[in-house]
């Protein structure tokens, strides 16, 4: 039988987890089920919610201070029929976490998808294999920027922050995620003068940048304003995926006339993820769900920066956006915020070289300007590509010197 299998973290003030998983496996599906008649029973049978597993945790204190009781901690598995949810996001979100994210108690760990039900999901059109042949890059980490400070500026401004970018050397540009439709710099403009203008960068420095920019707007416009961007020549689309849905980027993603690449941003998602207690794992959101609903790219922040995550969950959502599955492609994984050259061999160590280094202060904020930002974090990967000492490499490369001393730098043993 097709089902989706749902992990759970649940904190329990009564003590008996079995009793509180067979409540959710009920509560989800068919309400009740001791107090049926046979009949029933035998035509309700293939709705039921069924628990899995039910593994009890160490005591916390940490959890029994926060809550003001003892608490029983545990990892509780149910399984929903498929036949309960029609084959799309919303639904399964719906089913297994609908009314159960109410209790405030509850953490929706995991998703666990039968082959049959993946392929509902388009994931990725690209995926890590795609950009990296649209780029020509194969051998090592992508390098992005983020637009700085552009809001109220005129095309101008951000033409030349644009160029200055791209002369850098970086791989990606992308609009900053705040940057709507507005009169000074309209979303059409940006494409076909950004297009131009990284051309011009192209012809003088031989290296072409790929610009994504912001696809905003009412909901049910979108998919037209996308389909216009592709008509136009737009290299890739960022996306705010959680002020919009899961289900809207898969919707832009199954559209064959928007065949540029989709760059998810995290923003409001931390309103569904940071707490130890209740919401949705970042692993499983930025993750695996991101994946399957079709973005290329997935941002998050960084295990290092002022707005920095876990280590464990960063890098358990690089491994879900990179674990081989047979349907569904690979997401490239962009840990960011905070990210300056001197933390290359880290994000290497940690992220490998299918990823993307993003940065914004990291290269806007560079003494000689944004271009030499761009330089310093190529510098700063041929050196950990190399197997040198970025201090060492540093000492023949002006930018990634002069980086290093501003902010410092992370060796990794090699």
């Amino acid at each position: 039988m097709s089902e989706i299998i749902a992990t759970y973290l649940i904190h329990d003030h009564k003590g008996n987890l079995e009793k509180k998983a067979e409540g959710i496996a009920l509560g989800l599906t068919i309400g009740s089920w001791t107090d049926l008649p046979q009949l029933e029973k035998e035509q309700l049978k293939k709705h039921k919610g069924k628990v899995v597993s039910v593994k009890e945790l160490e005591p916390s204190e940490v959890v029994n201070s926060y809550l003001h009781k003892n608490i029983t901690r545990g990892i509780i598995q149910i399984a929903y029929p498929a036949w309960n949810f029609s084959n799309d996001l919303p639904a399964i979100l719906t089913t297994v976490f609908g009314k159960l994210s109410l209790d405030g108690e509850i953490k929706l760990i995991d998703l666990t998808f039968n082959e049959q039900l993946k392929q509902a999901f388009p994931g990725p059109k690209l995926g890590i294999t795609g950009l990296r042949e649209l780029t020509g890059v194969f051998h090592r980490p992508f390098v992005m920027s983020i637009f700085k400070g552009v809001i109220g500026r005129d095309m101008n401004y951000l033409i030349h922050q644009l160029k200055e970018q791209a002369k850098g050397g970086v791989d990606f540009i992308k609009d900053d995620e705040i940057l709507f439709e507005n009169d000074f710099t309209p979303f059409e403009k940006r494409i076909t003068e950004g297009k131009i203008a990284l051309e011009e960068v192209y012809e003088e420095t031989g290296h072409r940048a790929r610009y994504a920019v912001n696809l905003t707007g009412r909901t049910f416009e979108l998919k037209e304003k996308a389909k216009r961007a592709a008509e136009l020549g737009a290299d890739a689309l960022l996306f705010n995926v959680f002020s919009y849905g899961l289900d809207t980027l898969q919707a832009l993603v199954e559209e064959k006339e928007i065949s540029i690449p989709i760059m998810a941003h995290p923003a409001v998602s931390g309103a569904l993820t940071p707490s130890e207690f209740y919401g949705i794992s970042n692993e499983l959101l930025l993750g695996k769900l991101l994946r399957y609903a079709g973005a290329d790219f997935s941002l998050f922040p960084s295990p290092y920066g002022s707005v920095a995550l876990p280590k464990e969950q960063a890098l358990g959502i690089r491994d879900a956006l990179t674990l081989e599955e047979a349907h569904v492609k690979k997401t490239i994984p962009v840990p960011s915020a905070g990210i300056h050259p001197g933390l290359v061999p880290l994000l290497y160590q940690d992220f490998g070289k299918d990823a993307i280094i993003n940065a914004g202060g990291g290269i806007h904020g560079h003494k000689l300007g944004a271009a030499s930002g761009g330089k310093a974090f190529r510098q700063a990967v041929e050196a950990v590509l190399a197997g040198e000492l970025l201090e060492n490499y540093a000492s023949t490369h002006e930018e990634l010197k002069i980086a290093l001393e501003q902010w410092g730098n992370v060796e990794v043993a090699q």
